[in-house]
C-alpha cells in the first residue's frame, strides 16, 4: 500500500479516478502532485477525474475525446485536425490576466498587470467552484526543454478541454515517467484550466467570467472561461511567465527567442543563432530559413554548462503558433 493511500484526498480520487488512472498517479510517489490533483478535484467537481501516462494509447484517447465533444474537426489529412475559438474569445484578454503578488508589489506593477494575492485566489477559486462539473478532467504531465536535463522543468495540467490537452501533446515532451524518477518531487508547475459553460457551437459562454491569473509565488496558474490557446494552453505563455521567475532564482535564463544554426558547408561549420523579436515579428520564418538548421522558433532556456552557454528549445515541436 502506498503511503497516499492515507492521504485526505485518496477517498475522493478513488472515486472520481479508474483504478487504472489511480494506479498511473500513485506510482509517481509524489505527495505534491497527489494534493494538487486532489485540491482542485474537490473545488471543480468534475464527474472524472482521468490521468495520463507517456503512452500512444492516451495520446490517442485525448485526440479522440477531443473530436467527440467538438472541441476539434477532422481534416482531411489522416490525423490533423482543427479547433476554432469563439468570436470573442481570440487573442489576449487584458484585463483578465493578472500576475498575483504581495500588496506591495500592486501599485508598482499597475492594476492592468497585477493584483493582490490573496484576493486574486480567493475571486479564481470562487470561479472555480463547480466549474467542471457535467464534464471529464483530464492531468497531463510534460516536460518544458528535454526530459532528464539541466533544463527540464517539469508541468502538471489539470483541465476539462481535450483541446488544452491534445495541444500540449504535440508541443511538449510526455513526462509521466519523468515524474517519476526526477530528483525534486516539488519541484514543478501547476496549471488547472477550466473551458466553462459551452454553447451549442462549443464557444464559451461566460467571458465575463474569465481569468488567467498566474500566482508568481506559488508557480501556479489558474485559468477559466476560455479555450483561446494562449489564455488556456498552460505550458505555453504561462509556463514561460513562471520560468522567467524561477530562472531568476536559480541563476539560468527564459527567453522568447528563435534558435537556429548557421550551416556553412563549404567551411564545415555550424554557427548557432540566437534572436529576440517580440511577437509576430518574424520569429519562426527566420528560424526556418531555408537551407539552415532550426532548433527552436518560439521560446528558449539558457544555461551555462561547464563554461558553454548552452540553449535548447522548450517545446519538442517548432511553429509555435501553430496548435493542431
Amino acid at each position: 500500500m502506498s503511503k497516499l493511500d492515507n492521504n485526505r484526498y485518496a477517498p475522493l480520487l478513488r472515486q472520481k479516478m479508474s483504478t487504472e488512472s489511480f494506479q498511473k498517479l500513485l506510482v509517481l510517489d509524489n505527495l505534491k502532485l497527489f494534493e494538487f490533483i486532489g485540491e482542485y478535484t474537490e473545488l471543480c467537481e468534475p464527474d472524472s477525474v482521468y490521468m495520463c501516462d507517456d503512452s500512444d494509447e492516451d495520446a490517442e484517447y485525448i485526440r479522440k475525446n477531443s473530436l467527440a465533444l467538438k472541441e476539434e474537426k477532422p481534416l482531411s489529412k489522416p490525423g490533423h485536425t482543427i479547433h476554432y475559438d469563439g468570436y470573442q474569445d481570440q487573442g489576449r484578454a487584458p484585463g483578465a490576466t493578472k500576475n498575483l503578488v504581495s500588496k506591495e508589489l500592486v501599485p508598482l506593477m499597475g492594476a492592468l498587470l497585477a493584483k493582490e494575492r490573496h484576493e486574486g485566489l480567493a475571486e479564481v477559486r470562487d470561479i472555480l467552484k463547480g466549474i467542471m462539473k457535467g464534464k471529464k478532467a483530464t492531468v497531463k504531465l510534460s516536460c518544458e526543454g528535454p526530459t532528464h536535463s539541466p533544463f527540464s522543468v517539469a508541468c502538471a495540467q489539470m483541465t476539462d478541454s481535450f483541446y488544452v490537452c491534445h495541444s500540449e501533446e504535440l508541443l511538449y515532451r510526455r513526462a509521466h515517467e519523468h515524474f517519476r524518477t526526477m530528483e525534486h518531487k516539488d519541484r514543478f508547475f501547476r496549471f488547472v484550466h477550466s473551458a466553462g459553460r459551452l454553447d451549442e457551437n462549443g464557444n464559451c459562454i461566460d467571458l465575463d467570467k474569465r481569468r488567467i491569473y498566474q500566482d508568481m509565488e506559488d508557480y501556479i496558474v489558474l485559468s477559466t472561461n476560455n479555450q483561446y490557446a494562449g489564455n488556456s494552453v498552460g505550458l505555453k505563455k504561462h509556463a514561460m511567465r513562471l520560468a522567467i521567475k524561477l530562472s531568476g532564482t536559480e541563476g539560468w535564463l527564459c527567453e522568447h527567442m528563435f534558435v537556429m544554426t548557421i550551416l556553412n558547408k563549404g567551411k564545415g561549420r555550424s554557427t548557432h543563432f540566437c534572436g529576440a523579436f517580440p511577437s509576430a515579428c518574424g520569429k519562426t520564418s527566420t528560424a526556418m530559413l531555408p537551407g539552415e538548421g532550426i532548433i527552436g522558433d518560439d521560446i528558449a532556456y539558457f544555461r551555462n554548462i561547464n563554461g558553454e552557454f548552452r540553449a535548447v528549445n522548450v517545446e519538442t515541436a517548432y511553429s509555435g503558433s501553430s496548435r493542431t
